[in-house]
């Protein structure tokens, strides 16, 4: 379960984070929506303790990301470019991770396994570094490195960004498929609708910082609210 609670946070005048109270249970599939500059990033942030609040708190399994390390273990997450180690080959950052997270070789040889489907071979051995991958490679790269230890909470930030339609289409099973078997709560943000409504059990609408509608998302429920919300009026 992660709770915030008063949290805020401000980048000169400009208010990006601002939510009182909300708690993601787990379990939940939680599609996070809003137009650009809505917050949904630096919330990832916050909740990553990659950087500071100006006042409140998060809290993953009551703990605080920013008193303990704990809450690492179990979780794994894809913000953007910067979380992958681009001097290496894809090879040996997933063997730097998994050793990271304590697995053996053998182990992470066989968690990579299951994403073969996903990496349609063009991720492994091409003897190129990740920093000569098309950016929708690297995105993949990032993804599957987020949930190689099998983590309970994974946070991914735009992940259908730069895949192919086909790719999209795999890691949406992909996904849903992971939650399902592991009992995970997965947070992601996503500027396609559609994609979000597939995938979400529920879905939080940002709105200048501000958590504005949380709904849940039975068989695509959330769908026509959406669509209302986002709508271009003349």
């Amino acid at each position: 379960m992660i709770t915030i609670q008063d949290l805020t946070k401000r980048f000169s005048d400009k208010v990006a984070v601002d939510i009182p109270s909300f708690i993601i249970n787990d379990g939940d599939v939680l599609g996070l929506v809003g137009n650009n500059g809505a917050g949904k990033t630096t919330l990832f942030r916050l909740i990553l303790d990659l950087i500071k609040a100006d006042s409140g708190e998060v809290s993953t399994n009551g703990i605080n990301p920013a008193a303990s390390e704990e809450w690492k273990h179990d979780t794994g997450a894809f913000i953007d470019e910067g979380f992958l180690i681009d001097f290496l080959t894809p090879e040996e950052y997933f063997e730097f991770v998994g050793k990271v997270s304590g697995l053996s070789q053998e182990q992470t040889s066989e968690r990579l396994a299951d994403f073969e489907r996903f990496m349609a071979g063009e991720i492994m051995g091409q003897k190129k570094l990740i920093r000569d991958y098309s950016a929708g490679n690297k995105q993949k790269i990032g993804i599957i490195s987020a949930l190689l230890h099998t983590p309970k909470t994974v946070i991914l930030d735009e992940p259908f960004n730069f895949l192919d339609p086909s790719s999209q289409i795999v890691l949406k099973r992909l996904l849903t498929d992971y939650a399902q078997q592991h009992e995970a709560t997965i947070l992601i943000s996503c500027h396609n609708l559609q994609h979000t409504v597939d995938i979400s059990t529920r879905i939080a609408l940002l709105e200048h910082g501000q958590i504005i509608r949380d709904l849940p998302n039975h068989e695509g429920s959330a769908e026509a609210e959406l669509e209302s919300y986002f709508e271009v009026k003349e």
